[in-house]
């Protein structure tokens, strides 16, 4: 008995302990496991749990599976608070995992500045190793590199200390680990210069200088990787919190000639800043992936309100890159394939704008719906055209929204980036308080912040009544600032009008007709192939699609022009579509004539 029961016991242990050690493999595998994700570019994201993440002038490594991101948190004065790391197979979903430095960390760092953090794997030591730029939390007065090491990629850091490399200031910096050759690049002498530095073989260190890059240039936010042999650093000009036109060069070898400096993305590298270039290898490809801060102090917002651009490299040749601004970043970190993607909105659809707290849709009011100044604000939906608004992609990052009545752009008033100031509409003037970026929730709604103030519309004290003012607001998460982009139904297509014009050239005249097919809201039908009759001077047939304005121009048969006195006549016999019928009863117009 006392032999059975033992041997039980033992086989209870020897299960137990299996099972302990089997279990969380198998939820670390689950947890590990990557997948296909879009994400919202140019916006505030949130953890796991629900915060949001504090991970600005970020880097970001990959160990095993997981991508390690880390950056800047900081304190409301501004003041260094941590580098906070998160991870992520699949770069949407974040873990908040350490705060792996903190102002607690040395007494170095209990009032002070830490930017930029970097970390890189020395594989001969077995040390995680961060370096970041220091300040005293008061001022750009110390211009030093800070270094920390951890035996864990996510462990608590252990400070080294700070100072000056090689007694050169430094301020903007990166790191870049050349298989076991790690570089220290920083901006230098008040940022007029770029050093590019040597570290030693631990990483703790400055061994040497390796050159100095465009002296007097002002580049700063550095940011260096390798394709196909050839080194990248992207830069941006040195003009404070405000973002400008990014830049890149290339060389063959660290230490050897550095290309010209060559643009990337627009005059403002889409309102970001650089700050990373992580490679995502796949089983397909290596794709290259820009990260970039759009930094809060550019309309005076603190730090921690600063958003997240990541976007997808693009790459003519082994020397050349270019960067495209889309809506969403999709992943796939298993293949290595990264593209963009624009929210499926067309240019030539009059849009309902429907407040998820309220039910109500965007209207312009007042009594003169076509003036300058009109406001906007919530209505019962009535499907009348100043309910209606055409959105329009102005591919930096932001979209044109034009009342489909007044052809007027919603406008915040006076470029105001004061909470409550009114959404309006206003003529066209190119104002960036004109412009609006489109953030999709992806809960079916979206928020619409404006350019200039950094603020999203919202209706006035979250109302639910007719009339109710539509105004800018500080970001709360709240479904008053949600609207939903509705496309009204398309149940039938006409002609709603034909335009004739005269041509000539080379001793010949002929005809044209341009001509528009809407449907039964009045919006321009795309895809629609339109087939009719010339009569009069000439019998020909013709037939054509119409493009995004809903336009297709078809031309006559060409005639000497001695002989080509008289009418010219076009008469839409059939229009077709893939998805919309045709009601030939609704056509404002069927033929149309031309004299000579």
């Amino acid at each position: 008995m006392y032999i059975h029961v033992l041997n039980n016991a033992r086989k209870f242990i020897l299960f137990f302990l299996i099972f302990s050690l089997v279990i969380p493999f198998f939820s670390h595998v689950e947890e590990a496991s990557a997948a296909n994700a879009s994400v919202p570019v140019g916006v505030q994201m949130k953890d796991t749990a629900g915060n949001l993440i504090q991970a600005h002038g970020a880097g970001m490594i990959q160990v095993g599976s997981y991508y390690y991101m880390f950056g800047e948190n900081r304190n409301p004065d501004w003041s260094f608070k941590a580098v906070s790391m998160y991870r992520s197979t699949d770069f949407k979903n974040w873990t908040f995992v350490n705060d792996v430095l903190t102002s607690s960390s040395h007494a170095d760092l209990n009032f002070a500045n830490i930017e930029r953090p970097k970390i890189i794997y020395n594989s001969a030591t077995g040390k995680y190793v961060m370096w970041a730029h220091k300040e005293n939390g008061l001022d750009y007065g110390d211009a030093e590199v800070a270094v920390a090491s951890s035996d864990t990629v996510d462990g608590d850091y252990t400070y080294h200390g700070k100072f000056r490399p090689l007694g050169y200031d430094s301020r903007d910096m990166t790191l870049f680990n050349d298989n076991g050759t790690a570089y220290l690049i920083s901006a230098t002498k008040v940022n007029a210069d770029l050093n590019i530095y040597k570290l030693t073989s631990d990483f703790l260190g400055v061994e040497s200088l390796v050159q100095t890059l465009w002296p007097g240039a002002y580049r700063e936010a550095p940011a260096m990787f390798k394709r196909n042999g050839v080194y990248f650093l992207v830069t941006s000009g040195a003009t404070g919190w405000n973002p400008n036109q990014g830049k890149y060069a290339t060389a063959t070898s660290i230490a050897g000639t550095w290309s010209a400096l060559s643009n990337f993305g627009d005059a403002t590298t889409y309102d970001s800043q650089p700050t990373y270039v992580i490679p995502i290898e796949g089983s397909q490809t290596t794709s290259y992936v820009y990260m970039g801060d759009r930094w809060a102090g550019a309309w005076s917002g603190p730090v921690n309100d600063s958003r997240y651009v990541w976007l997808p490299l693009a790459f003519s040749s082994d020397t050349s890159l270019s960067m495209s601004y889309s809506d969403n970043f999709n992943i796939d970190t298993a293949s290595g394939v990264v593209t963009g993607s624009n929210h499926a909105i067309s240019p030539t659809v009059g849009y309902e704008l429907i407040n998820h707290n309220s039910g109500k849709t965007l209207s312009v009011s007042g009594t003169d719906k076509l003036l300058d100044g009109a406001r906007i604000q919530q209505f019962t939906d009535t499907g009348a055209s100043y309910q209606r608004w055409k959105i329009v992609n102005k591919n930096n990052g932001y979209y044109s929204i034009i009342n489909s009545n007044s052809g007027d752009y919603m406008d915040i008033t006076s470029a105001s980036t004061a909470d409550g100031a009114d959404n309006i509409q206003w003529s066209s003037n190119g104002g960036k308080n004109q412009e609006w970026q489109l953030i999709d929730n992806q809960n079916g709604h979206y928020r619409i912040e404006n350019r200039n103030s950094r603020k999203v519309l919202d209706i006035e004290g979250a109302s639910l009544s007719d009339g109710a003012q539509n105004e800018q607001w500080t970001h709360n998460w709240s479904a008053s600032q949600e609207f939903q982009i509705t496309a009204p139904t398309i149940t039938s297509m006409h002609v709603q009008d034909i335009a004739m014009a005269l041509r000539s050239g080379q001793g010949k005249t002929w005809a044209a007709a341009t001509i528009l097919i809407t449907d039964n809201n009045g919006d321009p039908l795309v895809n629609a192939t339109v087939s009719g009759q010339w009569s009069g001077k000439t019998t020909d047939s013709d037939s054509g699609v119409t493009g995004l304005d809903g336009k297709v121009t078809v031309e006559s048969n060409k005639l000497q022009n001695n002989q080509s006195s008289g009418t010219y006549t076009f008469t839409v016999t059939n229009v077709t579509h893939s998805t919309v019928p045709y009601d030939s009863n609704a056509n404002v117009m069927t033929s149309n004539s031309i004299n000579k």
